[in-house]
């Protein structure tokens, strides 16, 4: 497998530009962020395909390792099907968005800034925990004078121990 330079540093590119568009604030830019990664992601499946061969047909006289791997394309045709949904959710939300707002930037709400000026100690997750944590009290064996400590107990459904005499 030969390396594109070229492909390589456009794929970079559209990593780079994908992740700073997707930390905006504006739905816009999230939906544009998002269409460069998964554009970027195309071309690396693409290239992680391999070099081009011949159709994926069968034809005797070609050997198996000339072939092109079907794979790749097939898993970028998916990738586009989804892409194009989440493209046109992102565009309901960026639509609705305008229609209420008139505007498409996120905002923090009030209970966002009151979840962010709390403490983070929580009482339920950062107590001390004993060390038995048990609800359930623990019941005493019974040594009966018959029963042998190292005989399994029968499991409703499945037959008990064999015993000398039984079958």
């Amino acid at each position: 497998m030969s390396v594109n330079l070229t492909l390589l540093v456009v794929m970079g590119v559209l990593y780079a530009v994908g992740v700073y568009l997707l930390l905006e604030r504006s739905l816009t830019r999230v939906l544009l962020g998002l269409m460069l990664l998964t554009n970027g992601t195309n071309l690396l499946i693409l290239h992680a395909g391999g070099l081009p061969g011949f159709a994926p047909l069968y034809d005797g006289s070609i050997a198996a390792e000339d072939y092109s791997d079907p794979l790749p394309q097939a898993l970028i045709l998916t990738a586009i099907v989804i892409s194009l949904a989440v493209t046109a959710f992102l565009l309901g939300m960026i639509y609705r968005s305008w229609v209420l707002g008139r505007r498409d930037e996120i905002q923090d709400d009030v209970e966002d800034r009151r979840v962010a000026r709390q403490s983070s100690y929580d009482v339920e997750d950062d107590a001390e925990v004993p060390a038995e944590t048990t609800e359930f009290e623990e019941s005493p064996r019974r040594e009966g004078p018959g029963e042998d400590l190292g005989e399994d107990l029968e499991t409703p459904g499945l037959p008990g121990p064999r015993r000398e005499g039984t079958r």
